[in-house]
Formats: structure tokens, sequence, C-alpha cells
């Protein structure tokens, strides 16, 4: 079976920058399914456009546009493309650059789709930097790639614990129902009591439930942003907002720009 050496993926590669042994890379998505291959080294697949499909010997993973996949060095998998086109902005370190830094590996065991959203908005800077590229791209890649490992870290401490059964359905309720969610209505839902979520959600979200529900939105209006078909009032209105100054307070307080200039700030470095 083929191992896809450091760089080396499916595709035709639109760019690629390498910062102090990590791999920042975005390709187009060509084939209709590849052939089943391992990589030497762990990776992330963000999906900025398209409908992919990630496939390994345990399950199939849908993968559609805003969808961030890790994929372990010691699994076989495959993929497919489930749309005329699609593109996806790679990350990519060698084992050593863990070992350097200490972090544990089995951090990293296990192939999964990612559903975050704070992991997911650390990826969005990636994604800038990759585009910028410019002096400061080397520390800022490097601490946003620790900051990514202390959350999945985290994160695998917190999915080690027995957790009730009603977080796993919390967890669904806020990564895909498309309602506009309030505490009752989540309450309602899960059958869960509003006052023991807001206190009890913070243990299983590494957070409040309100910063993840807005953390959730700007998540899911990256792709959306992306897309040039689609205008900034049907975003705003498609993720839930009252109106499109509280979409631009809320996505410029993690990305430092609003909606608009990201758009134009993307637009622009492809065009380059």
């Amino acid at each position: 079976m083929k191992i896809l050496t450091k760089g080396q993926y499916y595709g035709n590669q639109n760019k690629e920058t390498s910062f102090n042994g990590v791999l920042l890379s975005q390709y187009a998505y060509t084939a209709d399914k590849t052939d089943w291959h391992y990589h030497e080294n762990p990776y992330f697949m963000y999906v900025l456009h398209g409908n992919m499909m990630d496939c390994n010997t345990k399950v199939k993973t849908l993968c559609p546009s805003g969808s961030l996949m890790f994929n372990n060095w010691q699994e076989a998998h495959y993929g497919s493309k489930h749309s005329p086109d699609a593109n996806g902005f790679h990350l990519e370190f060698e084992k050593s650059w863990l070992e350097k830094k200490g972090i544990m590996l089995d951090v990293w065991e296990g192939s999964q789709l990612i559903q975050n959203p704070q992991i997911h908005l650390l990826f969005a800077n990636l994604y800038r930097e990759l585009l910028l590229s410019d002096n400061y791209s080397d520390v800022s890649v490097e601490v946003l790639l620790l900051q990514i490992c202390e959350n999945l870290s985290s994160q695998k401490e917190i999915e080690a614990q027995k957790n009730p059964t009603w977080v796993e359905g919390l967890k669904e309720l806020l990564h895909y129902d498309s309602s506009t969610l309030s505490l009752d209505y989540l309450s309602n839902e899960l059958k869960v009591h509003p006052v023991h979520i807001s206190r009890a959600a913070s243990k299983y979200l590494s957070m409040s439930i309100g910063e993840y529900m807005r953390q959730q939105k700007v998540k899911k209006a990256i792709p959306l942003l992306l897309d040039p078909s689609k205008s900034l009032t049907e975003i705003t209105y498609q993720l839930g907002f009252t109106d499109q100054s509280h979409f631009n307070r809320v996505f410029k307080s993690y990305l430092n720009m609003n909606p608009s200039a990201y758009r134009k700030f993307i637009k622009k470095v492809l065009q380059c």
C-alpha cells in the first residue's frame, strides 16, 4: 500500500508553505476516489469548498464544506469526492515536532472528525497565515499549533470521563440543529432542567454554553463566506443572527476583522 511522504496529497496543489517543520498547503481535489494509502505524518484536512468523504477500515465520514478531519499516520484510508469541485487546506507536521514540544503522541490516536468550534477558529487563523506568509507567520503558526494541541488534549481528557447521557445529545444539537437555540429549547429537547444545563455544560464543553454557541456560529460562517454566491445578509440569517451588526461584532471578536473584510481578504489573496 502506498505511503504518502511529507507534502504528498492526491489532487492539484494551489499553495504550500513550511513554517519551522509545520507544513500548510491548499489542494484542489481532482479524483473521484483515491487509492487506499497511509500518510507518513499526522495531518488535518479542512474542507474549504465542496463535499468529501474520508473512509478508513472502521468508518466512512462525510466531510462537507467547513469540516475538519484529523488523519492518524497509522491508519490506512482513502478519500472520495461527492461534488463537482472540492478543495481543502492541510496542516501536516512530523511526529518529531510533537516530541520536541513535549506533547504526548497519544493525543493524536485515532482519525476523527473534529467538531470543537474553538479548534475550527484556530484553523481559520492558520489558513489566514498560509495566505499571508509574512515575517510574522513562523511564530504565529507555532503558537496556533500549540493551542490546537492544548485544545485536543483537553478534549481527550473530557471524552475519557463518564459523561451524562444528555451531553452527547447537547453536542449534537449545538453542532447540527439549525433552530435558533435557547436554553429553554435545549432543556425541552434534552429533558434536562435549564439550570442544570447552564451549570454543567462548561464542564463538558470547556467553556460556557453561550460562548460555545457563539463560536459555533462563527465556525459555520467561515465556509459560507468562502462561497461567493451567498450574500452577507443571507449568511447572517442562515446563522441565526438577528441582524448583520450583531454578526459583525461576534465574528470580529474571534477573527479580528468583520465578515465583509474577511471575505475580501481571502478573495484578494487567492487572486494574487
